[in-house]
């Protein structure tokens, strides 16, 4: 048994001082108000580890190149370093055979007991080709019977698909939703209609609001419009001051609430690696905060999640609170993980200690402070 006593605790609700968390076989036993004299004394605000939804690589390796066991395992720890304790590994559009691949390493990698790992975010390749980014257009393709099949398999771990509804029936939606799958929107120019038939069929969510959708207008709201205006439905925002100006942030923020907004890196192989990339053979480089193609195209993002968290608190003028909780507790609720995001009795004893800067400093996974 150890007593942790930090100066300030987040539960995944609110921030508490003075308060002790007693950890147990790698679970949280109890969460006291006073912290007994033989607690461990931590300096910092302990939280929830962060759960990232959206990682397509890490410590220069992209997921896309390698679905891998050992890539899997190179890309968790490099985000581990920013605080980070369970990601979705995500698939950017590839081939059926890739996508495969990719589900057998998710499951391999649970197998081998490979820590920071949640499961998996296949982004694409059901996507609206005008509304692609980066994502190769030969790629692209409806869903089908063989995609179902294989979506639908029944596995240990959490799987989120980011289909567009203009490319996937709202039937396969009520299937995918029935079967367990989180189905989020994104890459789409679907009509507002589109949209909210597939919310009402089972989507329940929103891949990185504004980014790869059309504006939102006053008579054609669109994709961004029932994002905001839908009170269930759960949003990803790439918080890195790039893909989204800060006053977008600021008014997507006040619309969905830090209990529908989660916090996601998009992150690509730069976080914790080097400078420069290829995706899909085309090089992808790191200027000024952004990866872009040579054709000035962005490319996921060159953010952590610790970062995320501070630019919630400088750029969305988000609480301590709702910043931490769109980094914990809410990202844990839309994949429907219910022991991790927050710090309560029987939860994963996975923690990450901040300074205050909000900066990482410590991690524990499983009650086992990594070093």
């Amino acid at each position: 048994m150890t007593v942790l006593a930090p100066t300030r605790l987040f539960d995944g609700e609110t921030l508490r001082t003075g308060a002790a968390v007693v950890v147990e076989d790698g679970r949280i036993s109890a969460v006291l108000d006073t912290a007994p004299a033989d607690g461990i004394r931590i300096d910092g605000l302990l939280a929830p580890g962060f759960i990232d939804v959206q990682v397509n690589g890490g410590g220069g390796v992209l997921f896309n190149d390698a679905p891998t066991v050992d890539a899997l395992r190179t890309i968790t720890a490099a985000h581990q370093a920013f605080g980070v304790t369970g990601i979705m590994a995500t698939l950017i559009s590839d081939s059926r055979e890739k996508t495969a691949a990719a589900l057998d390493a998710v499951s391999g990698a649970f197998a081998v007991g490979v820590d920071g790992l949640i499961g998996l975010h296949l982004e694409g390749p059901w996507l609206s080709e005008p509304r692609r980014g980066v994502h190769p257009a030969a790629n692209l393709r409806p869903l089908d019977e063989v995609d179902l099949i294989m979506l639908t398999a029944r596995r240990g771990f959490p799987l989120m698909v980011t289909v567009a509804p203009e490319r996937v029936s709202p039937d396969d939606i009520r299937t995918l939703a029935g079967e367990g799958v989180r189905v989020c929107l994104g890459h789409t120019a679907a009509t507002t209609e589109r949209v909210e038939e597939a919310l009402a069929a089972g989507a329940s969510g929103f891949t990185h609001l504004f980014n790869a959708m059309p504006t939102m207008e006053s008579r054609n709201p669109g994709p961004v419009g029932v994002a905001l205006a839908h009170t269930e439905a759960f949003t990803g925002l790439i918080l890195d001051g790039i893909h989204v100006h800060p006053v977008s942030a600021r008014a997507a923020f006040r619309a969905k609430t830090a209990r529908r907004m989660m916090l996601v890196s998009d992150a690509m192989a730069t976080v914790g690696g080097g400078a420069d990339m290829e995706l899909f053979g085309e090089k992808v480089s790191l200027s000024e905060g952004a990866l872009r193609t040579p054709s000035g195209t962005l490319a996921g993002a060159h953010l952590d999640m610790s970062g995320a968290v501070r630019n919630a608190l400088a750029m969305m003028w988000a609480s301590e609170a709702e910043a931490l909780r769109m980094a914990t507790r809410t990202p844990a609720e839309f994949l429907g993980v219910d022991d991790r995001g927050r710090i309560a009795s029987g939860a994963r004893a996975d923690f990450v200690l901040l300074d205050s800067h909000f900066k990482a400093q410590g991690v524990w996974i499983a009650g086992k402070r990594l070093s």
